[in-house]
């Protein structure tokens, strides 16, 4: 394996795709989820809404329903794998998108495969894994900082999930910033970090693409109150899929963050718990005219919990 993904392609410019009929494609590893909220759902309605095509690869189930994640049951190494190489080898692959996979053990099989793809880029997300036990959290980070991290293009996660991983014993009187978070990860060999959900003045919250070097772009959007659930997921896919059409980073960066605030405006409750985002919200009708037939036509007057348009993430 080699020492870290840095020394490949990295999209700071468009990536030059294999000329081929049909939607850039983008390998996704990621758990079911079936709530709908995250996971490969997400990743297949995300990806084809910003125009890429995914190539999801089942790493696992979770038990869970839109209040909380309650369990998750993996699977082994081999069947990963065998599913990965099975399309990899049929399908040429732009990106590969990783998200929530499991185990160490499935997390050395995925080194292994972007390692044998040198040169596609390899977006990473850290989710929130606060629902899952101690030791499994620990044996899980620790390997992802071993083994994947070193093969990452663009790491992407929440502020403060990112901090509490990568700076843990940071003793400072303000809080770390995404360049500080970013030299924390290109340290390990990731080359740039995408930090999300860093609060602003005013109920604003900051989202920043950068290198231990810089701030590359960054964009800000209004608090929603609302909780959600699937937003880093839903950045995440934007993400890989804008990428593998041909964008450069900073753009893709942009354009993925105006999608999921979208996504988040138009997001709505299926269940008793957390607000999912609509990642399909362009396929809506127009409502201008046509609240009173929309109205009528819905079964529940308080399907949309959230309000269309009038608050931004």
């Amino acid at each position: 394996m080699t020492d870290h993904k840095s020394d490949a392609t990295l999209p700071t410019e468009p990536i030059e795709a294999e000329e081929a009929p049909g939607l850039a494609c983008v390998l996704s590893f990621n758990a079911n989820d079936p709530s709908g909220a995250g996971g490969l759902t997400c990743d297949a309605t995300a990806m084809a809404s910003v125009g890429a095509h995914c190539l999801p690869v089942c790493t696992g189930a979770y038990v869970r329903d839109t209040t909380s994640i309650t369990d998750f049951y993996p699977l082994d190494a081999e069947a990963v794998n065998d599913q990965a190489r099975a399309v990899a080898e049929d399908v040429p692959v732009q990106v590969i998108k990783v998200g929530f996979v499991g185990t160490p053990e499935n997390l050395a099989m995925v080194a292994e495969l972007t390692d044998d793809y040198d040169g596609v880029p390899v977006v990473a997300y850290m989710p929130n894994l606060s629902w899952w036990e101690e030791e499994k959290i620990d044996a899980y980070l620790d390997a992802f900082r071993e083994l994947l991290l070193p093969q990452t293009s663009v790491l992407v996660g929440h502020h403060s999930t990112l901090r509490r991983w990568l700076l843990p014993e940071w003793s400072g009187e303000r809080n770390p910033g995404p360049r500080d978070i970013a030299k924390a990860a290109s340290q390990l060999g990731v080359p740039f970090t995408l930090v999300t959900g860093m609060p602003l003045p005013e109920q604003f919250i900051d989202n920043a693409l950068a290198s231990p070097e810089s701030v590359l772009s960054h964009e800000k959007f209004e608090r929603i109150e609302a909780v959600f659930v699937g937003a880093g997921d839903t950045l995440t896919a934007a993400l890989a899929a804008l990428l593998a059409t041909g964008m450069d980073l900073p753009e893709s960066s942009n354009e993925a963050l105006h999608y999921l605030d979208r996504c988040l405006d138009e997001g709505f409750r299926p269940g008793m718990g957390q607000v999912i985002p609509d990642r399909l919200f362009w396929a809506l009708p127009d409502a201008e005219g046509e609240e009173d037939d929309e109205a009528e036509s819905h079964t529940g007057a308080d399907y949309f919990e959230v309000p269309f348009n009038e608050t931004k993430h």
